[in-house]
C-alpha cells in the first residue's frame, strides 16, 4: 500500500466512528423529541381528567382554570417539539418503524381521557339513535323530537332542533355504534374516539405509503398533537373522510382504479369536502396518462345515492342546509372574519368566494399539467371558510404530507398553530 493510500485509509477509519456517532445522536434526538411530545399530550389528558376541568366536553370551555392553562401550555409546547421533530427528520433520515411507533403513542395518548372540548361525538350518537333506537329519520326528525333519549342531554343544545348535517354513509355506519354503546355516553364517546384515532393513524400510514420521505410523512400526520386532541380526544368524524380519501389515492397509485373510484364515492357520502378534491385528482390522472374509471365512479355514486334514498328518502339531500346556516353566522376563528377590516360581512364573503374560485381555477390548471395539489386545495378551502374549527385541519394535513407539497405543508402547519387555542382562554 502506498503512503497516500495508507493515510487515506487511516483517515477513513478515524472518521467512521464519528459518522456512526452522529447518526446515533440524530436518531436519539428524534426519539427524545417524539417521546417528549407523547408526554406532553399525556399531560393534556391529565388536565382533562382533573376535577372541575373546563376542558371536558359539555363543560364551560371558555372558563378560566389552572387546568386549562396546563392544557394550553402543554399542547403549545408539544406542537413546538412536533415542528422540531419534523425538522430533524427532514434533515436526517429516521427509522420509519420508530417514527410510526411514536405516532401511535401520540395518537392514542388521549383515548383514556374524557371527551375533550366538543360534544360532537354525542351528537353523532344522538342522530344514530334516532334511526337505530327510534326507527325514525335523522334527516327529517331533529333530536328535540326525542327529548327523553339518553343521548339528548349530552349533545350541544344548539343542535337540538337541527336535523343531521352528516353524510348518509357516516350515519349508516353510526347506527350499529349506537346499538353497541346502548345507553352509555362514555361508551359512545370512546367508540368514536377510538375510530377517529384509528383513522388518523391510517391516514398517517397511507401518507407514508404515498410519499418518498416516508418517515417525514408519517410524522407530519402522526406526531401532530392537535390531531391527537381533536380525534383521540374529541372523536370527530373528519378523520374518517380523510383516511378514505388517502385510501382512494393509494389505490389509484397501486393501479386499483375501480376500487379507488369506490373509495372516492364513499368519502363524498361521509362528508362533502372530497367533491372539491375529486376533479383535481381526475384531471391529474388524465394528464399523467392513467386511465380513469369513470363508469366505476358514476356507478359508485349512483349506488350510494340509491342506498341513502332507500334508508332516508330524499331528506338526506338537505344535510348541508344547516351547515350553510353556520357559514352565514361564521365562527370566531374563521380567517375572513379576522381580516375583515370592518367591512360588511356580505362584502367579505363575496371577496373570499372570488378569491377561492380564482385559486381553484389556478389549481385546475396545475392539475391539467399533471399536479393536483390536493393538500393546497384543502388548505385554501380552510382559509376561505366562514366557519373554521381546529379538527378541519385534517382535511389538509395528510394530503400535504402525501403529496410532499412544501407550500401545502407550510399552510397546514400554520393553520394548526393558529387553531391551537381555539375554545380555551388562559
Amino acid at each position: 500500500m502506498s503512503g497516500t493510500a495508507a493515510v487515506g485509509a487511516a483517515v477513513h477509519e478515524t472518521r467512521q466512528p464519528d459518522v456512526r456517532s452522529g447518526s446515533r445522536w440524530r436518531q436519539a434526538a428524534v426519539a427524545t423529541t417524539g417521546t417528549a411530545v407523547v408526554v406532553l399530550v399525556a399531560v393534556c389528558g391529565v388536565a382533562v381528567w382533573s376535577a372541575g376541568s373546563p376542558l371536558r366536553a359539555g363543560a364551560l370551555t371558555g372558563a378560566r382554570s389552572e387546568w386549562a392553562r396546563v392544557f394550553t401550555v402543554s399542547l403549545s409546547l408539544a406542537f413546538v417539539l412536533f415542528v422540531v421533530g419534523l425538522a430533524l427528520i427532514r434533515a436526517h433520515p429516521a427509522s420509519v418503524r420508530a417514527v410510526a411507533a411514536i405516532a401511535v403513542a401520540i395518537q392514542v395518548a388521549l383515548l383514556g381521557a374524557p371527551l375533550v372540548l366538543s360534544t360532537d361525538a354525542w351528537s353523532y350518537w344522538d342522530y344514530a339513535r334516532i334511526a337505530a333506537a327510534h326507527g325514525a329519520n335523522p334527516y327529517s326528525a331533529p333530536p328535540a323530537a326525542y327529548p327523553r333519549d339518553v343521548a339528548y342531554p349530552h349533545m350541544a343544545g344548539a343542535w337540538h332542533r337541527t336535523t343531521s348535517v352528516y353524510g348518509p354513509a357516516f350515519t349508516l355506519a353510526s347506527e350499529p355504534l349506537a346499538l353497541v354503546a346502548r345507553s352509555s355516553p362514555a361508551a359512545a364517546a370512546w367508540l368514536y374516539k377510538a375510530l377517529a384515532a384509528a383513522a388518523v393513524l391510517t391516514a398517517a400510514g397511507l401518507a407514508g405509503y404515498l410519499a418518498r420521505r416516508k418517515a417525514f410523512a408519517i410524522a407530519f400526520v402522526g406526531w401532530n398533537p392537535l390531531l391527537a386532541v381533536d380525534f383521540a380526544g374529541g372523536g370527530h368524524n373528519d378523520a374518517w373522510m380523510s383516511a378514505i380519501v388517502l385510501a382512494a389515492l393509494a389505490l389509484a397509485a397501486s393501479g386499483r382504479r375501480r376500487l379507488s373510484a369506490v373509495a372516492w364515492a364513499v368519502a363524498i357520502f361521509v362528508k362533502w369536502v372530497p367533491l372539491l378534491l375529486l376533479p383535481l385528482h381526475l384531471l391529474e390522472q388524465s394528464a399523467l396518462g392513467r386511465r380513469v374509471r369513470y363508469p366505476a365512479l358514476v356507478a359508485a355514486i349512483l349506488v350510494g345515492a340509491a342506498v341513502a334514498s332507500l334508508a332516508f328518502g330524499p331528506h338526506w339531500l338537505r344535510a348541508a342546509s344547516p351547515l350553510a346556516h353556520l357559514a352565514r353566522h361564521g365562527s370566531h376563528f374563521a380567517v375572513p372574519r379576522r381580516i375583515a377590516f370592518g367591512l360588511p360581512p356580505g362584502v367579505v364573503l363575496a371577496a373570499t368566494a372570488v378569491a377561492l374560485v380564482a385559486g381553484y381555477a389556478w389549481l385546475l390548471r396545475s392539475a391539467v399539467r399533471g399536479r393536483a395539489r390536493l393538500g393546497l386545495a384543502a388548505g385554501m378551502l380552510l382559509l376561505a371558510s366562514p366557519y373554521l374549527v381546529s379538527w378541519y385541519t385534517i382535511w389538509a394535513v395528510p394530503l400535504a404530507a402525501a403529496e410532499e407539497d412544501g407550500a401545502a405543508q407550510l399552510l397546514s402547519l400554520g393553520l394548526c398553530a393558529y387553531l391551537l387555542r381555539q375554545g380555551i382562554r388562559l
